[in-house]
């Protein structure tokens, strides 16, 4: 039979201070700015995708022009939305070095609705809620390691826009 070491709680106590002293040192330094998160300030160069207004700039802009159809992600979403203001969409990108994810709408006032990295070994897998103004087709683009580009489409009816009604 094997005993596990549990904390005592004098020990939980003075772990518990130590990490309030920590994290009250850190504070200040949040607020003037010198501590600032470098994975959001490395996702800036994404701005001009996301703010694109037609599907054809947005997805040059992400670097997705050219990007070859496959059957290697799918898309899985009802056919038809009742509620464009919560359209449900499941991708799955089967890929083996696919490190990037994006969703595309292309009707949508800005197309580009998100971009997500994986790291290896992780296949890319998202499931997302999009809000959708009308009936569009949804593009799921993925990036490799190396470059190169797949898509794949899905066609989603919306009966009732969810920006600002349709």
């Amino acid at each position: 039979m094997t005993s596990i070491d549990h904390p005592t709680p004098a020990a939980m106590r003075r772990q518990l201070l130590k990490s309030g002293v920590s994290a009250s040192l850190l504070i200040p330094l949040l607020g003037t700015g010198l501590l600032t998160p470098a994975r959001l300030l490395a996702a800036e160069w994404q701005q001009t995708a996301f703010t694109a207004n037609n599907i054809g700039d947005a997805l040059k802009a992400w670097g997705a022009g050219n990007a070859a159809e496959t059957p290697d992600i799918q898309i899985i979403t009802p056919e038809i939305a009742e509620n464009g203001a919560k359209v449900e969409i499941e991708i799955t990108c089967n890929l083996p070095e696919a490190r990037t994810l994006a969703v595309f709408a292309d009707k949508n006032p800005m197309p580009l609705c998100a971009s997500m990295d994986f790291s290896p070994p992780a296949l890319p897998y998202v499931k997302i809620q999009l809000k959708m103004a009308e009936t569009t087709r949804i593009r799921a683009v993925s990036r490799s390691s190396d470059g190169r580009t797949h898509v794949a489409f899905r066609e989603i009816k919306v009966t009732l826009g969810g920006c600002g009604g349709a």
